[in-house]
């Protein structure tokens, strides 16, 4: 389903969904019920043929999952979309369907912890390959390429270290040898980065973090380019694993999704006013942010994004030890491993969401023990500044004592 409208702010609110279908709700009705009944013994037989179109049982649709599902497909620009129970359902869900045993799968050098563990069981389990690598030139991602490759799994920004992948020469790699590209699209959201506008042929979303920001709900969304193919998912891999979004999920997203243009410019600039403070905090060694003229990737970043987003990784004199005792300090921003929700969330990552992956990959991911990943909220900055420079004042005699 395309875009019914050119203006995303306007497709957010109101794609995917027409009032007089639903008794002229103004708001996405919650069809709370686990099957739907049918007019006749025929009927029955004909929609579990396909022969006809209706409601069969909420694993296998539910209308107000649809209108979430049209609504992903539309803000998107894919021909389709599936929503599931959490973002790694969604990853799980796209793996598998683009994979058999023996096949390999292309990495960027960074991906969520929970990503890295599934492709670890694959390979252990199913000889799926996978392996790592920096996707900054085609030259890059030719040379990592293996004869059993199939896709290219990417996430842009990567998740914590704000790396950059430069999509133009992903997908351009990828329709040379015949590849599918698969990009998690978490950090941006929608409002900021549309892959499949530029040649990707799948996009997901953890749904938990932007496109719900109100922290209430866990949720994951898969969209493709091919909506027969999207169709072929639905009725296989999400069918047969029963990975599905509940109804209330669903109406949850929808209502927090109407906000989501609204909150994010807020985000971006609270994140950009936060980025200033940290420049001139003499603790912090680096900072990782897409939009920031110093990131290593700040060309590829304008090129591919509508703003920086809400997401700032720095790095502070020291180590795990220091690291932790910041966040400790923290009064008003919550240590939590989220993002995209209305409170600043604060989380070390070699510690947290990366804990699984080994010590060496981490460190080839760029992840060190001193790296902290803040999600900026829709606070006052004054008080989030605060909150910072006070936690900042706690380090010091920690640092002296070294």
């Amino acid at each position: 389903m395309k875009q019914s409208s050119g203006n995303m702010e306007t497709a957010i609110i109101h794609s995917g969904y027409e009032s007089q279908l639903h008794h002229d709700s103004l708001a996405t009705p919650l069809y709370q019920t686990s099957t739907f009944s049918f007019a006749t013994a025929e009927e029955g037989e004909q929609r579990f043929a396909g022969t006809c179109g209706g409601n069969i049982y909420s694993r296998l649709g539910n209308p107000t999952v649809r209108v979430l599902e049209e609504r992903m497909a539309a803000i998107e620009f894919g021909g389709g979309a599936l929503a599931f129970g959490s973002g790694m359902a969604a990853v799980s869900a796209i793996l598998i369907h683009l994979t058999k045993a023996g096949d390999h799968v292309l990495c960027s050098r960074g991906i969520y912890g929970c990503t890295f563990g599934l492709l670890e069981m694959l390979e252990e389990k199913y000889a799926i390959g996978h392996n790592l690598v920096s996707m900054t030139t085609e030259e890059e991602i030719e040379k990592a390429l293996r004869p059993e490759t199939v896709c290219i799994y990417v996430e842009t920004p990567i998740n914590p270290t704000m790396e950059i992948v430069n999509l133009d020469a992903v997908i351009a790699v990828a329709k040379k040898h015949g590849l599918r590209v698969v990009v998690d699209n978490t950090f941006s959201s929608p409002y900021l980065q549309n892959p499949l506008k530029m040649g990707a042929d799948f996009v997901l979303h953890s749904a938990t973090k932007y496109l719900n920001g109100h922290g209430d709900v866990v949720g994951g969304v898969l969209v493709g380019q091919d909506a027969e193919e999207m169709q072929t998912i639905r009725f296989t891999v999400q069918k047969d694993i029963g990975a599905i979004m509940s109804p209330f999920d669903a109406w949850l997203l929808l209502r927090g999704m109407k906000t989501l243009h609204v909150r994010m410019d807020r985000h971006i600039s609270n994140a950009k006013k936060v980025l200033e403070f940290l420049k001139q905090e003499p603790l912090v060694t680096k900072i990782l942010y897409p939009h920031d003229e110093n990131h290593p990737q700040f060309d590829i970043a304008k090129r591919q994004m509508r703003d920086g987003g809400g997401l700032i990784s720095f790095e502070i004199e020291g180590g795990k030890k220091e690291a932790q005792t910041f966040m400790n300090a923290l009064s008003m921003i919550k240590i939590a491993v989220s993002l995209g929700d209305p409170e600043t969330l604060i989380q070390h990552p070699a510690s947290m969401t990366h804990q699984i992956v080994p010590e060496a990959n981490r460190q080839a991911m760029g992840i060190s023990e001193s790296l902290m990943r803040l999600s900026i909220g829709l606070e006052h900055t004054d008080d989030l500044i605060m909150d910072l420079a006070a936690a900042f004042e706690a380090v010091k005699p920690h640092l002296q004592e070294a």
